[in-house]
């Protein structure tokens, strides 16, 4: 079955069905260049002709709180999410007994740590700060998962503006648009013999700074034989075209397919219905512009304060006023108008103004979850208990947690689960135990946020377990009740302990067997013990002590019958 790649679903041309997606998120970029133009204008890009270029103003940041507090937003979610510091996923399986087997769980470790190694060779980690940043400005963001040969993967982030999304019935993203701009000396190279005529003309004659507009369009491949694994038939297609001048058409670059979706847009928060998502920043938006007026406000008031509006005679018409401090004016003061004074006294509050701006500050900040990423570092000033601050802690962590969600739902599994297909087709996967034929993976999370999350749930098992051991006190047959193996395994998964520091069932089971072993053979050992010393003070055996030990283990060792013992 052939596919046609001039047209996309519906028999639109996929300049078409852009420019449909593009006329559905009109309304939202129109609030996103809002939010970027008092915040971070540079995080936007209204047309593809803003690329490398620096145009855009920031004359509408009065107050830079609103700009900190999304940097203080980003590096949160950077260190609290996916730092590179720290590993901050699993690989795991549902069955929890399996997960035991010695086998797979050094597999499964083993697969972690090339995940890891392959994000820290590629550029992952700077797009999930883009992405991060994008998240608390706007509530949407994109990214592209390319395959890569010198680093498995390499992904490209779409600034706001850059793209337009579509969605499927369920309200996950399936379809990505993108217009970007390139120079005729990186597009030439990139799509060798694919260009149009224009464009290669403007390349040979050594015009490589010149500029055209490239449309790119994800979407699923509505025509294809699933018989055949070339990229034409794919489950995703993916066009590259030129936006030419001529009308509507369009000069097809290059088509290729995915197996998998390879977009990366994650939404902060989504309303039902909704392909973009809300931001922090649009919370906040009031606060903003009522920070911007009043920080205006407080700069007037402190300019009529100290150079306020004077009335001047108009004698002094054509002569030199000095308002400096030190200054003179020369003048008849002999009318009863000659004096120079102040047109009105400003007399304004700015106590009372600066403590509202700082309400302001403090309202932008809890809105964009500063106070969330800062809260180990706030001056507690010694009045709060340890219970109190866990549980201001669980609080500000049970408010987040709904985005924690969405976030690994829609950014982090499917970058894990993109990225280890990749490691798969390029053959860096070691060869799984027989254990796992057929078994699906999961991913699990273990940052820092991950496990304060987790937590909270052993806030609860910490206050049983201590309730218990009271109880033990009175009466230690309550302990019968308490499954130490379940807490151990329960306790260190949520706190996102590294497997290898667990062992597993079966050798537990060997380590027990052992010691119980052990104390059978300490207790028989006593046992001859006391009943040959009763018998010796009875005067019915003679002992020959210093053998006595020996003997028993001997006969435990199997090496013969006792011989130090005469009737």
């Amino acid at each position: 079955m052939a596919y046609d790649t001039t047209t996309a679903s519906g028999g639109l041309t996929k300049r078409s069905r852009f420019a449909a997606l593009e006329k559905d998120r009109g309304p939202w970029l129109t609030h996103w260049t809002d939010l970027a133009d008092r915040i971070d204008p540079m995080a936007i890009r209204v047309s593809s002709t803003d690329r490398n270029k620096g145009e855009r103003s920031r004359g509408k940041i009065i107050d830079n709180t609103p700009t900190l507090a999304l940097q203080t937003l980003k590096a949160g979610l950077m260190a609290g999410m996916t730092s590179p510091a720290r590993p901050w996923l699993r690989l795991s399986l549902p069955d929890e007994d399996l997960m035991g087997f010695e086998p797979v769980k050094e597999w499964l470790s083993g697969e972690t740590k090339r995940v890891l190694r392959v994000f820290h060779r590629s550029n992952t980690y700077l797009m999930l700060h883009h992405i991060y940043g994008d998240l608390g400005l706007a509530g949407s963001a994109c990214a592209m998962s390319m395959n890569s040969f010198e680093s498995v993967v390499r992904h490209y982030n779409s600034p706001l503006g850059e793209f337009c999304l579509a969605g499927d019935f369920l309200g996950d993203i399936n379809t990505v648009g993108r217009r970007f701009e390139k120079t005729v000396g990186e597009l030439v190279p990139e799509f060798k013999g694919n260009v149009s005529p224009r464009v290669q003309t403007m390349y040979d004659n050594g015009s490589y700074q010149a500029t055209v507009n490239v449309i790119h369009m994800v979407e699923p491949r509505k025509a294809r034989d699933v018989r055949r694994l070339d990229a034409r038939n794919k489950a995703y297609a993916s066009c590259y075209f030129e936006e030419t001048k001529e009308g509507d058409t369009e000069h097809m670059l290059r088509e290729g397919g995915y197996d998998d979706f390879p977009g990366l847009c994650p939404r902060w928060d989504r309303r039902s219905g909704d392909i973009y998502g809300t931001s922090p920043a649009m919370a906040v938006l009031g606060d903003i512009k009522q920070l911007a007026h009043e920080q205006l406000q407080k700069g007037k008031a402190i300019e009529y304060q100290t150079m306020p509006p004077v009335q001047v005679p108009t004698a002094l018409e054509n002569s030199p006023l000095d308002m400096l401090p030190g200054g003179a004016v020369f003048t008849d003061m002999s009318g009863p108008n000659s004096r120079i004074s102040s047109l009105w006294d400003v007399k304004t509050d700015l106590t009372a103004l600066r403590e509202d701006i700082y309400d302001v500050r403090e309202r932008i900040r809890s809105g964009m979850h500063s106070d969330v990423f800062r809260m180990f570092t706030q001056d507690m000033s010694g009045q709060m208990t340890a219970t109190e601050v866990a549980e201001r802690h669980e609080e500000k962590m049970l408010m987040l947690g709904p985005v924690l969600e969405r976030l690994q739902g829609e950014l982090l599994r499917p970058l894990v689960e993109n990225t280890f297909s990749r490691m798969v087709e390029v053959g860096m996967v070691a060869p799984p135990p027989p254990e796992l034929e057929g078994m699906e993976l999961n991913v699990e999370f273990t940052s820092m946020l991950a496990q304060a999350q987790q937590a909270i749930g052993t806030n609860a098992v910490d206050r049983f377990t201590g309730a218990l051991g009271i109880v033990a006190e009175l009466k230690p047959d309550v302990l019968d009740k308490f499954d130490s193996d379940a807490w151990a395994d329960m306790y260190s998964e949520n706190l996102g302990v590294d497997p290898k520091m667990i062992i597993g069932n079966e050798r537990v089971g060997f380590i027990r067997e052992a010691r119980a072993e052990a104390q059978r053979k300490a207790d028989m050992l006593e046992q001859v013990n006391a009943e040959a010393e009763a018998a010796a003070k009875l005067g019915t055996v003679k002992t020959n002590e210093p053998n006595m030990a020996m003997d028993v283990l001997n006969q435990f060792s199997g090496y013969g019958s006792p011989s130090s013992v005469e009737v």
